[in-house]
């Protein structure tokens, strides 16, 4: 079983854990803010599974029917993770405001208090351990799910810090004021995931910073071909498609221009991991008769 399994499979066991502690002191309590966590970590567990069910199946190699792999079913689950995540927000501020309107006491705050702060510490390991292991296999579904989890750190340590003030202060409107002003927080990072994931379904090119890396790996030679053009770039799952047209002399052997092709593609996946590039070889059509190769070197430019 690869890294991204078994990551993905102990985030559902945390996230089930966690979900039954929280119910049941919310239940105990009535603090609408536990009751809030608890919803948002059910959304957790969703997520969860289906981001053991994405990079599962983003893992299978092309086949006839998905010659590109099933890398984009990791990005789906990304943009499926985000609408679950502003669906809890959004239901957090509706129980929020209505407890604002029809208080109630709460019992048990100390109880919620030290379940509020074992949650947020289970949670900060776990998504830790997703976040590692999201940025080495580049995957979007479990730094969606580690994205939900660093959520829910802050929200558990935020109900916990109002469970606080109100045994401090008896002021118990503080629990729903808390719940919302975490809903507003999730709403923030649910947006950021939800660009994340979605942009790479619409073939986005790939950051500026990656595509400088490219551009300079293929100027590294460009004493050896003429010109280069129709640079584009996207990314499937963790796969990322480079594919350009470059431009040869045409007394240059296929077999030479062809080794060239391989030195840049060599270059650039040193560089940037998880790399798929095309390159189509195009001959210089100038009649200037100066696109000649003479040591290695073109005196057309």
């Amino acid at each position: 079983m690869n890294d991204k399994i078994k990551v993905a499979r102990l985030s559902i066991y945390s996230n089930t854990t966690l979900i039954l502690l929280k119910l049941v002191v919310g239940l105990i309590s009535g603090s609408v803010s536990i009751i809030s966590e608890t919803i948002h970590s059910t959304m957790d567990l969703l997520a969860s599974v289906i981001a053991f069910l994405s990079v599962k199946i983003s893992s299978k190699p092309a086949d006839e029917e998905h010659p590109y792999g099933h890398g984009k079913y990791e990005n789906v689950s990304g943009v499926i993770e985000a609408l679950l995540i502003f669906v809890a927000a959004i239901f957090i501020i509706v129980e929020g405001i209505n407890k604002l309107f029809h208080p109630k006491d709460i019992g048990s705050i100390g109880l919620g208090f030290i379940v509020m702060f074992i949650s947020a510490f289970i949670n900060y390991i776990v998504s830790k351990k997703l976040y590692k292991v999201a940025k080495e296999q580049d995957s979007i579904a479990l730094e969606a799910d580690a994205l939900h989890l660093k959520t829910d750190v802050y929200t558990s340590l935020g109900v916990g810090g109002g469970l606080l003030l109100i045994w401090i202060t008896g002021l118990n409107f503080l629990d729903p004021v808390v719940a919302i002003l975490i809903a507003i927080f999730i709403l923030k990072e649910a947006y950021h995931l939800l660009i994340s994931a979605f942009n790479p379904l619409l073939d986005v090119k790939l950051s500026e910073e990656e595509i400088k890396i490219i551009t300079q790996q293929i100027n590294k030679h460009s004493s050896v071909f003429c010109d280069y053009h129709n640079l584009r770039t996207r990314k499937s799952g963790i796969i990322k498609y480079i594919d350009l047209h470059l431009v040869f002399p045409q007394n240059m052997s296929v077999k030479t221009a062809h080794d060239l092709c391989n030195t840049i593609e060599t270059d650039v996946e040193k560089l940037l991991k998880n790399t798929e590039i095309l390159i189509h070889l195009e001959p210089c059509e100038k009649i200037c008769n100066e696109c000649t190769l003479t040591d290695n070197n073109i005196n057309c430019k």
